[in-house]
């Protein structure tokens, strides 16, 4: 089993910045190391993909909207994701999700929803204007 809990969430005013972390536990996640990935969600919109990084940290995609602003990167031995975001705007308001990789994708860094098998709960971030 897996287990996902995203925390650093919050409120913040636009061009503020926020780090979200995500620390992973379980047996299977202590015995393997998963691509990850952070999704978002926005009232009334999908699920969208935001970033991702591979099992050792070498490889990591984002989405348009966020390049530039937003960085990935990961700490294997706290078991831990992170996603720092930078000069925030009132668009970026969403739940956002930490996911584990499907272990078939292989080396192939996921950008769709279905390449992850495990989510955790989301933490909620605000930007005001």
């Amino acid at each position: 089993q897996v287990q996902l809990v995203e925390s650093g969430g919050g409120l913040v005013q636009a061009g503020g910045s926020l780090r979200l972390s995500c620390a992973g536990s379980g047996r299977s996640f202590s015995s393997v190391v998963f691509a990850m990935g952070w999704f978002r969600q926005a009232p009334g919109k999908d699920r969208e993909f935001v970033a991702a990084i591979s099992r050792i940290g070498g490889m990591t995609q984002y989405a348009d909207s966020v390049k530039g602003r937003f960085a990935i990167f990961r700490d294997n031995a706290k078991n831990t994701v992170y996603l720092e975001m930078n000069s925030l705007k009132p668009e970026d308001t969403a739940v956002y999700y930490c996911a584990a990789a499907r272990q078939d994708l292989g080396v192939v860094i996921g950008t769709n929803v279905d390449d992850y098998a495990y989510w955790g709960q989301g933490t909620q971030v605000t930007v005001s204007s």
